[in-house]
Formats: C-alpha cells, structure tokens, sequence
C-alpha cells in the first residue's frame, strides 16, 4: 500500500470516529493498567464487568495490596486465568508502590519490568493513559495490518515496526484505536464485512467479500 492510500485509509477512519478510545472503562492510568492485564484472553465487555465491581473497592495500588490476593481473586474470578491475573497485579502493585510511589510510570523500560506486563501493554498504557504515539499490535491490529496491505508482517514485532514507519503522522496517537476497533467490527477473523468496510477500495486483500460502499466525497 502506498503513501497516499495510508494517507486516505486514516482519513476516512478518523472522519468516521474522530475521538477513538479504547472499550475498557478507567478514570486514572492505574485502572487502565488493571484493566489491560485483565483483558489478555478476555473481551472488554467481561473485564468492564469485573472492573466495575473492583474499582469501587480498590483502585490503587496500595488499596489493591489491602485487599490481598485471595481479596482480589475473588472479586475477579469471572475472568478467564483470574488467579495468575490477580497474583501478577498483586507483585505489579508491590513494585508500584516501592519503586514508583504508588504511580504508573510513563517509560517503556520500567512498565515492563512490572509483572503481567509485556510490550504490548505497555504500548496501550504509553498510548491511551500518556498520548505516546505508541501500536500495540493485538490479534485485530495484526490481522488488518497483514490484510489490507497497511504494515504486513509475519509477527507482531515486524508489525508494529512497519505501522511506526508506515502510518502518517497525523494519525499515530489514535491509529492503534482505529485499526482495533475496524478488526474488532468490521475487518473480522472469519468474515470480514467487506461491503459494510469504508475503506474497501484501498484494501489490497484478495479475498473481498461483497461489494464495497462508495467512498465519501464520491459519486456512485
């Protein structure tokens, strides 16, 4: 894909949704970090679930500790793998608490010296709670980037490089946002809605299905 379509693929999917955000609820850069380690293996709609009965409860790392990991475990255990969850939140709040007074650092370096955080985490904390044009490249973002010929790559890293180089500057800080939420609706695993997909006609998959909508600013 060159230059000018990326150009015109961000546009047309910032046009559509001009403030993106991520699907999980939180108030402070903690709470997105909870959330984000709950969410490996687990839709947002489950976490946001368990997260609204956490977070009235405990929503810092030193309320967290208080509440124990048995205390926590519990209150999350409608989430899949909760109790490796809640036993690497407990050791990540420890660490906050000693090394970062109780605050989540905005460094990629030290975010994932926190247990239960990898890169990709890491990149939606340096994202979504600090402005950081960061791509946390999950199965949606992965598959979109291979798909319509926007970053392809065989593994995540590769991916996320090519979207750093490739993705216009005007549109990194939400481009993990758009290209998520298009794999998550649209651009899906098994069937991709290729009719209903606004950016159809720059797509450079192979196998479309449907006929694609015309693109605004455009005559039938």
């Amino acid at each position: 894909m060159n230059a000018a379509k990326r150009y015109e693929l961000f546009r047309r999917l910032r046009d559509a949704n001009p403030h993106p955000t991520t699907e999980l609820e939180y108030t402070t850069p903690f709470e997105l970090l909870v959330a984000v380690v709950l969410s490996a293996q687990s839709t947002d709609k489950g976490v946001n679930l368990a997260t609204r009965r956490l977070f009235p409860m405990a929503n810092t790392p030193q309320a967290i500790l208080t509440l124990g990991e048995a205390g926590l475990a519990e209150t999350i255990k409608t989430i899949g793998l909760y109790k490796s969850k809640a036993r690497h939140l407990i050791a990540a709040c420890r660490l906050l608490v000693e090394q970062h007074s109780g605050e989540v650092p905005a460094d990629r370096v030290a975010l994932e010296a926190l247990p239960g955080v990898g890169r990709k985490t890491a990149n939606v904390i340096l994202n979504t709670a600090f402005g950081q044009p960061t791509m946390a490249v999950d199965t949606h973002i992965f598959r979109v980037a291979n798909r319509t010929g926007l970053a392809p790559g065989k593994t995540v890293l590769e991916v996320e490089k090519k979207l750093l180089r490739n993705v216009p500057m005007d549109f990194r800080i939400d481009a993990h946002h758009w290209l998520i939420l298009h794999g998550r609706y649209v651009c899906q695993a098994r069937k991709p809605k290729c009719g209903e997909c606004l950016i159809s006609d720059l797509c450079e998959y192979k196998a479309k299905t449907g006929s694609p909508p015309t693109p605004r600013g455009t005559r039938p």
